[in-house]
């Protein structure tokens, strides 16, 4: 089951987690790895390949009022993208460090995407009313499945580059 058919939920955005399909983490890694960041992590939906390496797990933040759904792809469209990226990062010029990521960013056949989703309020407040959704838990989720992989985490809609070597 996804987060998508949760009516306390509402999708927010999707980030990606690039990496070399050969560092694909065993599913019980990934979960006490997430479940190091916070104890009230709550872990649900957990499925794994024949080699028990993470396909897909659900994961609720209740303090920061947020969820994540993160799916493992693999294939050619992981490399398209990741050459996609590669090349908008070019144009875009940066830090010294960005040549690494060129060069790391090229060799990704796979990817975790990690869909955000926002705990809605119950009984439905305002439009106006403050936003409740803290960003913490998705910052610390896509910063261990980034070292877990030694990959790199993206925001695809700016196409910037999150985790920090």
């Amino acid at each position: 089951m996804s987060m998508f058919e949760d009516r306390r939920y509402r999708w927010r955005e999707t980030y990606l987690v690039l990496f070399r399909s050969s560092r694909r983490p065993k599913l019980k890694k990934v979960q006490e790895t997430l479940s190091a960041l916070n104890k009230n992590y709550q872990l649900l939906n957990l499925a794994a390949d024949k080699q028990g390496r993470l396909e897909s797990l659900s994961l609720i933040s209740p303090d920061d009022f947020a969820a994540m759904d993160i799916c493992y792809v693999s294939g050619a469209e992981v490399l398209e993208q990741a050459a996609s990226l590669a090349q908008d990062l070019r144009l875009a010029g940066g830090d010294e460090n960005l040549q690494d990521y060129l060069k790391r960013l090229v060799q990704c056949d796979a990817r975790f995407d990690v869909l955000h989703f926002e705990q809605l309020p119950d009984p439905p407040e305002d439009e106006d009313e403050e936003e409740l959704l803290d960003p913490s838990a998705l910052l610390l989720v896509l910063g261990a499945l980034a070292k877990l992989t030694d990959g790199i985490a993206v925001d695809p809609q700016s196409g910037t580059i999150i985790n920090e070597r």
